[in-house]
């Protein structure tokens, strides 16, 4: 059977896309961002608690009192586990995601409910969505609308249209024939049969629709969150990355939260807007918990709310940044910084951060898996990044984006690549000894992402050199599940063979040995690099100069992660505060700026 370049095909359809139609793109992501930004600012300007007391009332509205209750308890829980902003960023992602999808699918499902040459030519695109690997629609996304919301939105709306489509063509067709033909023979429009008749009686389904729409978008947000939208999804990629099950554990709490209270809102708001939904409650007995106010005491409630907010001062203001110390270079000039969630690269990123704020720079730091990362530099949506791994470990993104970006050199090296087990494993000291203990670990090696540099090394050269290529499986996946699978093997004390480099704090959180490689299969190992855009240090020469004079030594790297780690999450850059105050004069020597004094002197 000869190959199907199928691959090749979509590649020279995307590019052509992006060579005709960028001007569309760059619109569409401008309508996305400014909705999105609209409705961001909207959630973040009033204090957590008001906005939670507002939800709260008009959960009471549609659900009654528990309900109300209920949801102001489950909001200041996100409060309290300092998660608002980034829950009304999701928040507000959903909801720019969920109108766009509506405004497709609604129209389209009802097109597809009038005719059935529609809807038999929608049926399958609708399939291809729902069963299309949800990650897979990122890669088109970033490289049409590049990083940040934009790319979310628009993934994740195209991840969640199918239901809205699929349950308006469902209920329109559920509604009783001999009630349209009833319609008609009284002279009715088809228009007005289809707003006045079934709509209304279609309502329920549709609601239902809307609510599978939402909680698709919802389940698409950690997914999103590679590719800059930050949010819960962020969150939880930075515990992904770090393998911090609290954290993880905490901002999957936001999103039940969120989840949760919007499932229970369009129900209830499906209820409350359709003709047989509204004679059941008509028919309920109520009582006490399950009293809902008339809407306007709803809308009296919020307006009160936010007199007394307002009153009180209560409205939420903008957060301050570091103090700027010496000279203002900047000038408030915003500089966007892109990092991996690698040790080394939270140090450095946060540092950097610091640096720059106190020298007058507004700076702005997102965390991406690799491939998006270079993506964001080489189209310039990000500025730099401070932990390239070259030549090897990033090889395959220099091949692919070197010619768009500028190298700023070396700060760190040289690293090292290896093969780790723990230090309770005898008699396994290189990798030589290796191929007379396959059984012990069950013939296989815990690898990391299949496209990372070493990898490739591993496969390629490294088995081939010391003959384990028969005895050895080399177990493709991610850095967090080799983490994850090393910490259950080490707290079994059983046998596991994992690759990693250093420097990785895992070398001080567990007792490890790096496996000897006396014929050198490795190399010689990286140097930790700083990549710019193309053009960002002759935009900014200073800022460029600093890059590129920059070093760190080991003991410095790893005393100031450790500060990181001692700090804890969320208070990165306390640490480096912290850290550069134990450290006199090397944020003078990173970033050195002519001091006012000197400056007369010179020119006196």
């Amino acid at each position: 059977m000869p190959r199907l370049h199928l691959g090749d095909w979509v590649d020279s359809g995307v590019d052509w896309l992006l060579a005709h139609l960028s001007w569309l793109f760059d619109a569409i992501r401008t309508v996305v961002e400014g909705m999105y930004d609209g409705i961001d600012a909207v959630l973040t300007a009033p204090e957590p608690l008001l906005l939670a007391g507002i939800l709260a009332v008009v959960a009471w509205w549609l659900r009654g009192l528990v309900a109300g209750l209920l949801a102001f308890a489950g909001f200041a829980l996100v409060d309290s586990l300092d998660l608002w902003d980034r829950a009304m960023s999701t928040l507000a992602l959903v909801l720019v995601a969920t109108v766009i999808a509506l405004v497709i699918s609604v129209p389209l499902g009802i097109w597809a409910a009038r005719s059935k040459t529609v809807s038999s030519v929608v049926r399958p695109v609708l399939d291809l969505l729902q069963t299309m690997p949800s990650m897979v629609l990122l890669i088109p996304a970033s490289l049409f609308f590049g990083l940040g919301t934009a790319t979310g939105v628009v993934a994740t709306l195209i991840f969640a249209l199918a239901p809205g489509v699929r349950m308006t063509e469902l209920g329109i067709r559920q509604v009783d024939a001999e009630l349209v033909e009833a319609a008609e023979a009284f002279g009715t429009t088809p228009r007005d049969t289809l707003l006045r008749v079934q709509l209304p009686l279609a309502l329920p389904t549709i609601m239902a629709g809307v609510n599978q729409v939402i909680m698709l978008g919802l389940s698409m947000v950690v997914i999103a969150g590679m590719v800059g939208t930050g949010g819960l999804g962020g969150a939880v990629n930075e515990a992904i990355g770090r393998l911090d099950i609290g954290t993880g554990f905490e901002a999957g709490v936001g999103i039940v939260v969120l989840a949760i209270y919007l499932d229970r809102m369009t129900g209830a708001l499906g209820t409350q807007l359709s003709p047989q939904g509204r004679r059941a409650a008509a028919k309920a007995r109520t009582t006490a918990w399950s009293y809902r106010p008339r809407p306007a005491v709803a809308v009296a409630g919020v307006v009160v709310l936010a007199l007394v907010a307002g009153g009180l001062g209560i409205f939420g203001s903008s957060a301050g940044t570091s103090a700027v110390s010496g000279p203002n270079v900047g000038k408030g000039k915003e500089i966007r910084i892109g990092y991996i969630p690698w040790d080394e690269g939270i140090a450095s990123t946060f540092l950097w951060k610091e640096l720059l704020e106190r020298r007058g720079f507004k700076v702005t730091i997102d965390q991406y898996a690799a491939g998006p990362l270079y993506t964001g530099l080489a189209t310039g949506q990000l500025d730099f990044q401070t932990d390239s791994w070259l030549p090897t470990t990033h090889a395959e993104y220099w091949k692919k984006y070197g010619d768009k970006l500028d190298d700023l050199g070396k700060w760190y090296g040289p690293t090292s690549l290896e093969l780790t087990v723990p230090s309770y494993v005898k008699d396994v000291n290189s990798l030589a000894d290796l191929k007379d203990h396959a059984s012990e670990f069950g013939g296989k090696i815990v690898g990391i992402e299949p496209s990372a540099g070493m990898m490739g090394l591993l496969k390629s050269k490294v088995l081939k050199e010391y003959g384990l290529e028969g005895g050895y499986d080399v177990v493709d996946g991610s850095t967090p599940a080799m983490l994850a699978e090393l910490k259950r093997a080490y707290a079994r004390k059983q046998p596991v063979l994992v690759t990693l480099w250093s420097p990785h704090w895992a070398y001080s959180d567990y007792d490890l040995k790096k496996l000897k490689d006396p014929q050198g299969a490795w190399g010689k190992g990286d140097g930790v690099h700083t990549l710019a855009r193309k053009g960002f240090a002759a935009d900014n020469p200073q800022v460029g100069k600093w890059l590129r004079n920059f070093s760190m030594t080991e003991k410095q790297l790893t005393g100031l992660e450790a500060q990181i780690q001692k700090s804890g999450k969320g208070k990165e850059q306390d640490a480096v505060r912290t850290w550069l105050g134990q450290h006199p004069g090397l944020a003078d020597t990173w970033a050195p700026v002519a001091r006012a004094g000197a400056e007369k002197r010179a020119t006196g």
